[in-house]
């Protein structure tokens, strides 16, 4: 194992939640949750000198590449105004004795080059003190219009050898745009990268939509409408867009919808007379199954990775708390126990842990706990947060953050599960009720030269 790799892995583990790193051959030290990022070194990328529109591509490639990585705050990047050496050749051999001067612990080199539509990247990722390449040579091949994906890919890659884990960064999200005042809001839901770019609009804001969620496979969206004034679940299709409407019958009211794992099946609130309890529906056939029956309010149902159990929120106690059911119905186990209410629980991609709103004392909290409620950490803090969503690969939590006041509105932010590196996610307007989808995948069809069709992008096999 690399000295590199070993640095990556203390940063990453030192931003869990105490006790949850195993034992192993290293010995790690926590102080204070405050961690060094591992300083990298991203030259430009090579364009090829024979193609005039590899300039430009090359140039962005390379900066959405070093703000993936940098975003996650587990990197530092070393500006190029500090670089001793510069690259101007993907071929020639690497000067590692100037990259070590500058104290870059990883180097990344890439090439570009553009035919026409036709965009190829090429990258090598190095461990500087040891000299040895981490991984083999990798080449995406796409076409120019996607150029922005494609760097995300190389990120993911870069990423994922440098932890050992997934990388999330060609993913999407689907959330509520708002604009107007707040007595006058106006709400539709959108859909972009998960670094806030090409954001596209997937309803008008004729009527109040919320709480969208992707399903397992990213191609469907769940979320509640109001076009009859009543609350109603809509599915809808991202590509091409396509919604109809989860009929519950007549004086329901039904909301929080969510995939269970498997695509087919949906969990829900739905309110008749008076009560509010959680139900199973499966999407071809329309029947359902209602898996509570108390007097108290049941909602916000989340299953776990394996589709086993479902945590919601329910005031069965006197006040709002979170519980843990099988996916069949049956007795439910409460697992929150600290001062104040709880809700919007979502479960960890992992299986490991659950996120969850908390109020206590007039302040809104994103906090995460183990599935048996213990380890409680709370991430955030202010007038009100809410409406947590996972990364793809548990690491990063997005949520909605709003200001108070009558000219309040809301933002989407995202915070590592250590508490670190609070960051704001750009957005064209306002923004609530995030939900991240999964890493982006497409079938797939083998080629004459070896690779896949991903998207529009084509990756040698393995690296998807």
């Amino acid at each position: 194992m690399t000295r590199l790799f070993l640095t990556a892995w203390i940063a990453l583990l030192s931003c869990v939640l105490p006790g949850f790193a195993q034992q192993g051959p290293l010995r790690i030290e926590i102080t204070k949750g405050v961690i060094e990022p591992l300083p990298y070194a991203v030259p430009e990328f090579v364009p090829d000198p024979d193609m005039a529109a590899s300039n430009e591509y090359a140039s962005q490639i390379t900066e959405v590449i070093a703000a993936d990585l940098n975003g996650t705050g587990l990197f530092r990047e070393i500006p190029a105004t500090a670089h001793v050496s510069t690259v101007t050749d993907f071929a020639a051999p690497v000067r590692f004795g100037d990259w070590r001067t500058i104290n870059a612990q990883a180097l990344i080199i890439g090439a570009v080059s553009v035919s026409g539509d036709r965009l190829t990247v090429r990258f090598r990722l190095y461990d500087v003190f040891s000299g040895a390449e981490l991984g083999s040579e990798s080449q995406f091949v796409g076409i120019t219009a996607g150029w922005r994906r494609m760097a995300h890919k190389v990120a993911d890659a870069i990423y994922s050898r440098l932890t050992g884990e997934r990388g999330y960064f060609d993913s999407r999200v689907v959330y509520v745009a708002e604009r107007g005042p707040k007595d006058d809001r106006r709400k539709r839901l959108a859909i972009m990268d998960y670094d806030g770019a090409g954001v596209q609009y997937l309803t008008d804001s004729a009527s109040i939509v919320l709480a969208p969620h992707f399903s397992p496979t990213g191609d469907r969206v769940l979320y509640t409408g109001y076009e009859t004034g009543a609350p109603r679940i809509y599915i809808l299709d991202v590509d091409p867009v396509q919604r109809h409407v989860l009929e519950q019958g007549s004086a329901t009211m039904s909301f929080a919808p969510r995939f269970a794992p498997d695509g087919q099946t949906i969990s829900f609130s739905l309110s008749q007379g008076g009560n509010t309890d959680i139900y199973l529906m499966n999407i071809a056939t329309g029947a359902r199954q209602r898996l509570t029956s108390a007097p108290s309010i049941e909602t916000a149902p989340s299953f776990s990775p394996d589709g086993r159990q479902i945590v919601f929120e329910s005031d069965r106690s006197g006040t709002q708390q979170l519980y843990i059911m099988p996916t069949g119905g049956g007795p439910a186990q409460r697992i929150s126990s600290g001062q104040g209410q709880y809700g919007t629980p979502v479960w960890s991609p992992r299986g490991d842990l659950i996120a969850f709103t908390k109020q206590n004392r007039a302040r809104f909290h994103i906090g995460v706990m183990r599935v048996d409620g213990s380890a409680e950490r709370l991430l955030t803090g202010s007038f009100l947060d809410e409406s947590p969503t996972w990364s793809p690969n548990g690491r990063v939590i997005m949520f909605t953050r709003e200001t108070p006041g009558a000219d309040g509105y809301a933002s989407l932010y995202s915070v590592d599960i250590s508490g670190l590196n609070l960051r704001k996610v750009p957005t064209p307007d306002g923004g609530s009720d995030p939900s991240w989808s999964p890493l982006r995948r497409w079938p797939r069809a083998p080629l004459s030269d070896g690779t896949g069709w991903y998207g529009q992008v084509h990756i040698p096999y393995g690296l998807w």
